[in-house]
């Protein structure tokens, strides 16, 4: 129940909780809505209903004043809710609030709060309201929640090999780039192409080739263990590195690692033209951003070193 809605039934008047002829709380009690009634100037429940007992396991006798309430609010959300409840009461404006209560047994159950605030001269004297159990619908909030997440490292994932896939990497570096720019700190990029690839697909077939790719990007996802570097799948049998905080002589050294990495796993390539095992040739860029240059630059200038790497002899690594 929306806090519009309970304001458009207030005509109904929570006051018939104490009607005579029992009717309206008869009716009152029959649902699921929790009605309670409290004393604002003595701080006490004068009324809740029932139902709270099958909610949260707490009999009606155990309500009975706002430190109850407040008690029963999970501790991470205690200070906030309490606060915002006891100063919209005080000035007088309805309000809601969801939050976890703490059940009887010890467990939580996600409640919202729909509360009418009653005043006479100017001064609150009353609070009337419904406790409504949205546990459900706070799980189906969740698994939605978790679904968006799955959906968004996905979106970020190559879909065969598992490892990150240009649009991360391109995320990553635009993000890298611009901490680089305000430290003044090395940025080091690695491209990393398989030698003789289409050769190899044409000899073993796809399917053999999606392999391949799988096993060398798990591989070299390996390389380098910090959080900060981002291993990629660049596109086809392209892969990307990306070394914040990397200068020359590290990002050489994390290259020829990886180069070695592939050689150490053997996998035959009878039409290679540089061994009988697959290799790669790769290409290194370090660069300081300054306030005129784009990380496009970076990217280019390590294409320029893998293009001299294939030239030179494949299987090695230039880096500028």
């Amino acid at each position: 129940m929306t806090l519009s809605k309970f304001n458009e039934n207030k005509a109904m008047n929570i006051d018939c909780i104490d009607c005579k002829d029992g009717t309206y709380k008869t009716l009152l009690e029959s649902t699921k809505a929790i009605p309670w009634k409290m004393d604002w100037a003595a701080k006490k429940f004068t009324y809740i209903g029932p139902q709270i007992e099958y909610l949260l396991g707490w009999k009606q006798d155990d309500w009975k004043t706002a430190q109850d309430w407040i008690d029963r609010i999970h501790p991470d959300y205690r200070e906030k809710i309490a606060n915002h409840c006891i100063n919209q009461s005080e000035v007088g404006t309805d309000h809601e609030a969801d939050y976890p209560a703490i059940t009887a047994d010890g467990h939580y159950i996600w409640v919202r709060e729909v509360v009418h605030v009653i005043r006479k001269n100017g001064v609150t004297t009353e609070l009337v309201g419904f406790i409504f159990d949205i546990s459900e619908r706070k799980k189906l909030e969740e698994e939605l929640i978790l679904k968006n997440k799955q959906l968004e490292a996905y979106s970020f994932q190559d879909g065969l090999t598992g490892v990150a896939n240009r649009r991360m990497f391109g995320r990553s570096l635009f993000t890298e780039w611009g901490r680089a720019q305000r430290n003044l700190q090395p940025v080091s990029v690695a491209l990393i192409d398989i030698d003789y690839f289409k050769q190899y697909n044409d000899s073993y077939g796809h399917i053999q080739g999606d392999i391949c790719l799988t096993q060398i990007a798990t591989a070299l996802n390996k390389v380098s263990q910090r959080s900060s570097d981002l291993f990629a799948r660049y596109g086809g049998e392209e892969f990307v590195l990306l070394l914040p905080d990397t200068g020359h002589a590290a990002a050489l050294e994390i290259a020829e690692r990886c180069r070695n990495t592939v050689l150490k796993l053997k996998i035959p390539h009878e039409s290679s033209s540089v061994s009988d095992v697959i290799t790669v040739s790769v290409g290194v860029s370090t660069l300081i951003p300054t306030a005129d240059t784009e990380p496009a630059a970076i990217i280019e200038a390590a294409d320029r070193m893998l293009y001299q790497a294939k030239r030179k002899s494949r299987n090695c690594v230039e880096c500028c």
